[in-house]
C-alpha cells in the first residue's frame, strides 16, 4: 500500500467514525441519526461544518464548544482516530480483498458497539441484527467456489450465529436459576451471535474466552463489592458491560486469532 492510498483509508476511517460518534450518541436514545445535524449536548446549538471535521476540529476548539464553552467528550476523536487505525490496519493485514473491507465493516460495528455499552449498558438492536445478517453475507462472499458453495457457507455461518445466541442465552438461564437476577442481557447474545456470523467457531471461542477473563478482572479490580458503576446508584448491583470486552476481544481476534489459535493448539500435537 503506497503513502496515497494509505492517506485516503485514513481519511475515509475518520470520516466513517465522526458518523460512528453520531450513532454512538443517539441510537441507545432511540434518536435518529439522520436528522437533526450534529449539535452540542449542552447548549443545543447546531454544530458548523467547519467545526466538525475529525480530530482537526476537537484540536482547534481545544476540546470545548465554540458556543457556550462546555467541554466535548474524548471519546469523539478517540472513536475517530480508533475507526481510521482499524481501517488501514484491515487493509495492511489483509491487501485490496473483500476480507480487508469485511473486516473493516466488522470493525465500524465492534468499536460502536463496544462505546455504547461502555457508556449505556445497551447494545442497540440497530447495530447487531444488521451486523448479523453482514456477518452472513460476508462469509457466503469470501467463500470460494460456485454460488451452491457460497449458500453452503452462509448456512454454516448462520448456524454457528445461532449456536453462538444459544449459549449465552443458556448460561444466562443457568445464571438466573442460581442467583434468581439476570446475569447477561440479549444483546451480549445478538452481539455473540454476530461476531460468531463474522469470525466463526474458534475465533469466537477465544473471544468469549478472552472476555471473560477481561471482565473478571475488571470487575474485581475495579468495582468493589456492593458498588454499582461509577456515577450509579451505590445501593445497585455491581454491572459489568461484557458488550465492551466482547468487541475488544472480537476485534483481537479478528487480526491476531488465527496465530494464537495455532500456538494453542501446538500444545496437544
Amino acid at each position: 500500500m503506497n503513502v496515497v492510498v494509505a492517506i485516503l483509508v485514513v481519511l475515509f476511517g475518520l470520516a466513517f467514525g465522526s458518523f460512528l460518534n453520531v450513532c454512538i450518541s443517539r441510537l441507545p436514545q432511540h434518536e435518529s441519526i439522520v436528522a437533526p445535524r450534529s449539535r452540542c449536548p449542552g447548549c443545543r446549538t447546531p454544530i458548523a461544518a467547519f467545526d466538525n471535521i475529525p480530530l482537526l476540529s476537537f484540536a482547534l476548539l481545544g476540546g470545548r464548544c465554540r458556543s457556550c464553552g462546555v467541554r466535548i467528550p474524548w471519546r469523539y476523536p478517540l472513536v475517530e482516530l480508533a475507526t481510521a487505525v482499524l481501517f488501514l490496519l484491515s487493509f495492511l493485514q489483509f491487501g485490496w480483498t473483500l476480507q480487508a473491507l469485511g473486516i473493516a465493516v466488522l470493525c465500524f460495528l465492534l468499536l460502536g458497539l463496544a462505546a455504547m455499552d461502555a457508556e449505556t449498558l445497551l447494545l442497540p438492536d440497530a447495530f447487531t441484527l444488521p451486523g448479523i445478517g453482514l456477518g452472513i453475507l460476508y462469509s457466503a462472499a469470501i467463500c470460494e467456489g460456485v454460488w451452491s458453495q457460497k449458500i453452503r457457507c452462509a448456512a454454516i455461518s448462520l448456524g454457528w450465529a445461532l449456536a453462538a445466541a444459544g449459549a449465552i442465552l443458556a448460561i444466562r438461564g443457568l445464571y438466573w436459576l442460581i442467583r434468581r437476577r439476570e446475569g447477561m442481557g440479549m444483546g451480549d447474545a445478538k452481539l455473540f451471535a454476530m461476531i460468531a456470523a463474522w469470525l466463526g467457531p474458534a475465533n469466537s471461542l477465544l473471544a468469549f474466552f478472552l472476555a471473560v477473563v477481561g471482565a473478571a478482572l475488571y470487575g474485581l479490580v475495579w468495582l468493589r463489592p456492593g458498588r454499582g458503576r461509577p456515577g450509579r446508584d451505590s445501593d445497585s448491583p455491581a454491572r459489568v458491560p461484557l458488550g465492551y470486552f466482547l468487541c475488544a476481544a472480537a476485534l483481537f481476534a479478528a487480526f491476531a486469532g488465527e496465530p494464537v489459535i495455532r500456538w494453542y493448539m501446538g500444545f496437544f500435537r
